[in-house]
């Protein structure tokens, strides 16, 4: 088992910064690919960004060139830098993780993100 745990998140006026960390623990050898969903009030959890085993990564068009996904295996921790925060970015921000062998999905707790007009 995996787990996840997100911290970061807050209120921010449009045009800010914020930065969210995912630590894990457990069984964290499993992990392959792992990244950041959102979910806005009556929208569908989406993918925001994406970073594999070997470090590459993608990104939901709404956020490419705004969002930085990094993560530091020594430290079981992923980031998601977000620079130039809009309105539309407010939502409950959740890491997830997959199993590489089993394919068992991992997700935090989510945290709040709200960017003020």
């Amino acid at each position: 088992q995996v787990q996840l745990v997100e911290s970061g998140g807050g209120l921010v006026q449009a045009g800010g910064s914020l930065g969210l960390s995912c630590a894990a623990s457990g069984r964290t050898f499993r992990i392959g690919v792992s990244g950041w969903y959102r979910q806005a009030p009556g929208k569908q959890r989406e993918l925001v960004a994406g970073i594999g085993d070997g470090g590459t990564t993608n990104y939901a068009d709404s956020v490419k060139g705004r969002f930085t996904i990094s993560r530091d295996n020594a430290k079981k921790t992923m980031y998601l830098q977000m620079n130039s925060l809009k309105p539309e970015d407010t939502a409950v921000y959740y890491c997830h993780a997959r199993d590489k062998w089993s394919s068992d999905d991992y997700w935090g707790q989510g945290t709040q993100v709200t960017v003020s007009s």
